[in-house]
């Protein structure tokens, strides 16, 4: 619901303007509002020594972060290098990706995009087990 109210109102403010300066539309564009339309970031080249807490302090300055978390490998316990940060409000998070973007976090040179859901894998295959070749014959 508040997705489709905040359309609503930059449709509105985004025609008012139009019409009004009868010019190029100076506000917010579209397009980059509702790429902030989320509260969660995606936080890429992450160095190995970045843990939880020192993500969290890192991205607290924008807003009150829910949650920051590192990803780990299950075997080794070693962070993958990425993680994500959660956010209480959208704004919150629209400015900390637009500012950390491109920065320096521990050494490493970070990307902060938006989060997206994982999509399912439909390629038909189990993942995991023993492949007992049912697939594989071809290579032969």
């Amino acid at each position: 619901m508040a997705f489709y109210n905040r359309i609503g109102s930059l449709m509105k403010q985004s025609f008012s303007q139009n019409t009004v300066s009868n010019g190029p539309v100076t506000g917010p564009s579209m397009f980059n509002a509702i790429r902030c339309m989320s509260s969660k970031l995606f936080v890429g080249g992450l160095s190995y020594q970045t843990d939880d807490y020192s993500l969290k302090e890192a991205f607290s300055g924008f807003g009150e972060v829910i949650e920051a978390r590192v990803i780990t490998d299950r075997e080794s316990g070693r962070s993958r290098g990425f993680g994500f940060v959660n956010y209480t409000s959208e704004d919150s998070a629209c400015d900390a990706m637009k500012a950390m973007d491109g920065q320096e976090l521990n050494g490493r040179s970070i990307r902060v995009s938006l989060a997206t859901e994982r999509a399912p894998r439909t390629d038909g295959f189990n993942r995991g087990g023993y492949n007992r070749g049912e697939a594989r014959n071809d290579r032969y």
